[in-house]
């Protein structure tokens, strides 16, 4: 069921054993949809409906079928919440309402640590999980090396960041101490925002003294990197978060006559830019990470690197493997471009965390404590002593 003719195909549902559809357009079939029941629902990458208010996610909920089951990579990307709302679409009630769950499980998981808890919760998923590795599916893949690169910023890039790390803390403080942690999280991601688009690149941050500053010393080592790498003939994609920062390394990969693909969220054509880069015609590929993390098969790069560190490990790993999955036959080398002294490290100290909780939940492992409370907003904004 795809593209504007696809009405035409309901009529012939009942003549095939397989329906194929997209979470984008689940809901506007939905009516449809209701008309038949299913023996199987099968909702794969089922982190695109983690929130279980999403028109896509209530739709997947009133699809009818005797058995459901959803496969995800990634099933907890940022919190608790969102592996109930996988869960609860397949077996209503396992995990009891959402409230409660939260009660229960995710407020001491998530904020305590309450290794008790975590561990019944791994109990009772348990039977109802099937769980293989990628060491498991693919024995044989080739090695992969995780290096981060530490990025030093210097003179007015350093001198920029500190001057927004200090209005930033003070902000945020100041939206804490009047509203508390919950009402204040608009501020909290805006000031994020703003360091991590300092650590980029300066002409990322919207502001009258980020203009006065020309110098970016990730760019500067990202284009370092790729002259060297290209020299040596790899193939490397690279990752970032802000498609305003992949227009500003398209204008270098131009500046100095490097060939290149992209993809973002604005690709129509995604075929086209894939079978180039696979067909050995450029040897660097531009990836918006929200819209190349998933579902690309990229096996023709034996170099990843993430331009800017993200929250999630589960995220980064995904996008990661375009190029170390079933097919790859070279050693692949991923390079995290990590800026010294700033929030980039501490969210590379948080993904450890969140790799943690993962572990616990999913296999057993143990966990830490995740506290987004005044100290660890301290933590992101402050200076290590």
């Amino acid at each position: 069921l795809h593209g504007p003719d696809r009405l035409l195909a309901f009529e012939q549902i009942g003549e095939h054993d397989v329906v194929l559809t997209t979470y984008a357009l689940l809901f506007r079939d939905e009516e449809k949809l209701a008309e038949f029941k299913f023996s199987l629902a099968v909702f794969d990458e089922a982190q695109a409906i983690k929130n279980p208010t999403a028109k896509a996610a209530l739709a997947a909920r009133r699809i009818r079928a005797d058995r459901r089951i959803v496969m995800s990579g990634t099933p907890l990307e940022n919190h608790l919440g969102e592996l109930w709302a996988q869960v609860d679409l397949v077996l209503p009630g396992l995990l009891g309402p959402k409230k409660a769950f939260s009660e229960r499980f995710r407020t001491p998981i998530e904020k305590l640590g309450d290794a008790v808890r975590s561990k019944l919760l791994e109990k009772r998923l348990k039977p109802f999980l099937l769980r293989r590795t990628k060491s498991e599916v693919a024995s044989d893949l080739p090695a992969k090396t995780e290096i981060t690169r530490a990025v030093e910023l210097d003179g007015d890039q350093r001198e920029l960041y500190e001057t927004l790390r200090l209005a930033m803390n003070k902000k945020v403080r100041d939206a804490v101490k009047v509203r508390g942690i919950k009402q204040s999280s608009i501020v909290i991601l805006d000031a994020m925002l703003k360091l991590r688009q300092a650590c980029c690149d300066p002409a990322l941050v919207k502001l009258p003294s980020a203009r006065k500053v020309k110098n970016s010393a990730k760019r500067e080592i990202l284009l370092d990197m790729l002259a060297e790498l290209i020299e040596e003939g790899r193939r490397v994609l690279v990752f970032s978060q802000f498609t305003e920062m992949l227009d500003l390394i398209e204008s270098d990969l131009n500046a100095q006559s490097i060939a290149f693909v992209r993809l973002d969220g604005s690709t129509q054509d995604r075929e086209t830019p894939v079978q180039q880069f696979q067909k050995l015609k450029v040897p660097v590929f531009l990836i918006s990470l929200k819209a190349g993390g998933v579902g690309l098969n990229l096996t023709a790069a034996d170099t990843v690197i993430h331009y800017d560190p993200w929250w999630n490990p589960a995220v980064e790993n995904q996008a990661t493997d375009r190029a170390h999955r079933i097919g790859q036959d070279k050693p692949v080398f991923v390079y995290k471009l990590v800026c010294s002294n700033t929030i980039e490290e501490k969210i590379v100290a948080l993904q450890a965390k969140k790799a943690a909780l993962a572990s616990a939940i999913m296999s057993g492992g143990s966990s830490t404590a995740l506290k987004w409370d005044a100290e660890a907003i301290a933590h992101l904004f402050g200076v290590d002593e």
